[in-house]
């Protein structure tokens, strides 16, 4: 339908989420094009050069010296950049992490699969694909269990729950935000929490959107990937908790702008349950430093792998 459109406007909060190369599809919609290349193919040979690799795949691309101002020049009659702390009048944003110190069983589980599954993989021939099952499978046990091969959830310890009821309690009835990463986070949230009198909701549908913002909900459950777009819910609250985190910067930042946006009148405060020493750390890392995703995963695992061969070599 682009050919027909006279005329179009494009509006985006991460115009290159996990890096340049995101960039090209945007800017194509708005001319065809003509500026950045037909090709997403064409773009990237011109303005980006190999980064991580095996002998047969090309894992992700770097930019070229000077690509970006490059870029920056081709397509700065049609883009304009607007930051909203320069327009609009938004609340204070507080960052706090809340580091959960695994007990002893649970930590001897963390090391065991860690070093198991790190050493899976030779550091040399390590892939995406491979990395987000590594990652996934210890993002799990940070949180407190694991899917077996057979979908079953294999709980492993409540290290992190009881460090989120702890946060809870701090809040002194204020209501939460809650993000989790994975399904079976959601159930042990809700069943740790059923006999607590808060009224608690998954975020579903229209009208538990619209009872959060009217106060009706003390803990309202969410997914990243499900509501970090398009939901004003800055009227229920001003607390986010993130009981997991995930590698995704867009999705991380969108999610936070669900409460801290125009309309919201306090403070607004991101708590960041982390597993001390663990994977956790490394995600919160990447979203700190704003890489792209999979450069950052992989950086990462690979010094893990690095530290576990030192662990387990007896020299």
């Amino acid at each position: 339908m682009r050919p027909h459109i006279k005329r179009i406007v494009g509006l985006t909060g991460t115009p290159a989420p996990n890096g340049l190369l995101d960039i090209w599809a945007q800017v194509y919609l708005l001319d065809n094009g003509e500026r950045l290349g037909k090709t997403i193919g064409g773009f990237r040979e011109r303005y980006f050069e190999p980064n991580q690799r095996n002998r047969d795949r090309v894992f992700n691309y770097a930019p070229k010296v000077g690509a970006d101002d490059a870029i920056q020049q081709l397509i700065g009659d049609i883009c304009v950049s607007m930051k909203a702390e320069d327009y609009l009048e938004l609340p204070d944003i507080t960052y706090n992490t809340i580091p959960v110190v695994l007990d002893s069983k649970a930590q001897k589980s963390y090391d065991r699969l860690e070093s198991e599954m790190l050493l899976q993989v030779d550091e040399s021939t390590i892939d995406a694909g491979s990395a987000a099952v590594l990652t996934n499978k210890l993002l799990q046990l940070c949180n407190g269990a694991v899917y077996d091969e057979n979908r079953e959830i294999v709980n492993i310890h409540d290290c992190k729950m009881e460090a989120f009821l702890e946060l809870l309690e701090g809040l002194n009835g204020k209501p939460a935000l809650v993000f989790y990463n994975f399904k079976h986070d959601k159930e042990r949230i809700k069943k740790a929490l059923a006999k607590s009198g808060l009224r608690i909701r998954g975020l579903e549908t229209d009208q538990d959107q619209i009872d959060w913002n009217n106060r009706q909900i003390d803990i309202l459950l969410a997914h990243p990937a499900s509501a970090a777009y398009g939901l004003n819910l800055q009227q229920g609250g001003n607390h986010v908790i993130w009981f997991g985190l995930n590698w995704s910067l867009e999705l991380y930042q969108q999610a936070n702008k669900r409460l801290h946006r125009q309309g919201q009148t306090e403070k607004v405060i991101i708590h960041h349950l982390t597993v001390a020493g663990g994977v956790d750390e490394d995600v919160a890392a990447a979203l700190e430093n704003k890489t792209s995703t999979q450069d950052q995963l992989m950086f990462a695992l690979k010094a893990r792998i690095e530290r576990v061969q030192k662990e387990g070599d007896p020299t």
